[in-house]
């Protein structure tokens, strides 16, 4: 997953969680009461202030060392700071979708109502058109552009 954090200057700073070191998840996960680090994927795909705010703080220890979760804030953080997922997640979300939906047969209609989700959430919307053409499933991408049309 991708934070952006959007400085005081207009620039944006993007981390991303799959740089956080073992530890520094630990650290995230106690400064959030204990919450499994599954738990915290959801909230930030949420866009929760303190599960944000908790994996920028992360990345600001590595310069400040004594820098405490509950001294660290980030003012306009709705404007400010925005979570996104990577292609790898877009992808993975898709593959589950397809596993559970397969028995059903309704793999199309399922993908079709959680398509414009991924493409909220994609650090880059054009991940998951490429992610459904990597599936097999582009025929969605298409007919999705022919109705628009």
């Amino acid at each position: 997953m991708i934070i952006s954090y959007t400085q005081d200057d207009g620039t944006v700073e993007e981390l991303s969680t799959d740089d956080l070191t073992a530890r520094e998840a630990a650290d995230i996960e106690a400064a959030m009461g204990g919450a499994q680090w599954q738990r915290i994927e959801a909230l930030l795909q949420l866009q929760d202030p303190t599960a944000l705010r908790a994996v920028v703080w992360a990345f600001r220890r590595r310069d400040q060392a004594d820098l405490k979760f509950d001294d660290f804030d980030v003012p306009g953080w709705r404007r400010r700071l925005k979570a996104r997922i990577t292609r790898l997640e877009i992808e993975d979300a898709l593959n589950n979708m397809m596993l559970q939906a397969i028995s059903s047969k309704s793999e199309d209609t399922q993908i079709d109502l959680v398509t414009p989700h991924l493409r909220k959430l994609a650090a880059d919307p054009a991940d998951v058109d490429a992610a459904l053409d990597g599936l097999g499933k582009g025929h969605l991408v298409r007919r999705r552009q022919d109705s628009t049309d």
